[in-house]
């Protein structure tokens, strides 16, 4: 991959670190910058990291529009998924014959809402166990190891998706290639579904608090035996022991905010259909009874009305401490 060019459209806390790291070892990556922007021309864009030591990109190639880069090698799409609808608009101009479109988003039905505009055969998924934080508008904290899951949207890896796989690598991003995309689509959920929906639902607890507390803890393993039996009833084997995985690489986190806690209390829009809608009703499809992933859906869809009602970056005093039975 080194001599192609790389852009990142969606320059957050994933954009930022995953096109960060690839910058830093020398690949030519141009972020489509708007909230940091000017921030980016003071101070380039930073990666704020414990383990592996800060990057600073001190020059970084960074963009307002699409048209300003024109066509790329490879585009990364790390938008949330609530911003899907301005996708068809900004990736024309990236595209060439030959680009790649590799999306990074949460939960189901993004690869084929992409697949419909730039076609199935350019896609390629990537699956981010990460723990990241936004800092300011173009920088960003890793709080925690993780793992990239990459793969091709509905088709076995090609040379291509090797050579991806690679180039982070290399970067310093521990990165896995996988033969089922929408297999480690499921697996993501079994975490996201629960830790990120009950953030929220409880009124803004952390996932150390999720834990901690019995009753919510058992709520947390009631959704992940949802998921995970949706996902056996749809072809995707995830095994029973796998929800015992993911609460004890949970523990170590601390007191971890999901990224759609973060969202709800500043404020802005929910992934909700991708995690939970889709999901249940793919479930429902299957003739799998999932009463949790209904309540929860139901309680997460409250707490977004409530959060577009109080004040911005508030917690609603109505939702905070709210608990859920098991």
């Amino acid at each position: 991959m080194k001599g192609k060019s790389i852009t990142v459209v969606g320059s957050g806390s994933i954009g930022l670190y995953y096109g960060g790291k690839l910058a830093a070892d020398g690949h030519a990556v141009r972020f489509l910058l708007r909230a940091g922007y000017e921030e980016a021309r003071r101070e380039g864009i930073r990666i704020y990291d414990k383990e592996n030591g800060d990057v600073t990109l001190r020059e970084p190639q960074f963009f307002r529009t699409t048209e300003e880069i024109g066509p790329s090698d490879l585009v990364l799409v790390a938008v949330k998924a609530t911003a899907n609808a301005s996708l068809p608009h900004l990736l024309p101009p990236l595209l060439h014959e030959k680009t790649m479109v590799l999306t990074l988003q949460n939960g189901l039905g993004t690869e084929e809402f992409l697949a419909g505009h730039v076609g199935p055969e350019r896609l390629l998924g990537g699956l981010c166990f990460i723990c990241l934080t936004r800092r300011t508008p173009a920088s960003v904290d890793h709080v925690g190891r993780g793992m990239l899951s990459l793969g091709e949207y509905e088709r076995q890896p090609l040379s291509r998706t090797r050579q991806v796989v690679e180039a982070f690598s290399q970067a310093g991003v521990k990165t896995c290639l996988v033969e089922n995309l929408a297999g480690e689509r499921w697996r993501k959920l079994v975490w996201n579904i629960p830790f990120n929906g009950l953030a929220v639902a409880t009124g803004g607890l952390t996932t150390d608090k999720i834990l901690a507390d019995p009753a919510l803890q058992a709520k947390c393993r009631a959704l992940m035996a949802e998921v995970i039996a949706v996902a056996n009833a749809l072809g995707h084997r995830i095994e029973p022991g796998y929800a015992d995985f993911q609460v004890e690489r949970t523990l170590p986190m601390g007191p971890y905010k999901p990224s759609t806690l973060v969202d709800w209390m500043a404020g802005q829009e929910l992934e909700i259909e991708p995690i939970w809608g889709e999901p249940l009703r793919r479930a429902h499809a299957a003739g799998v009874d999932v009463p949790h992933l209904e309540e929860l859906y139901t309680k997460i869809k409250a707490a977004a009305k409530f959060a577009g009602i109080g004040s911005a970056g508030g917690i609603p005093g109505s939702l905070a401490g709210m608990t859920m039975a098991p």
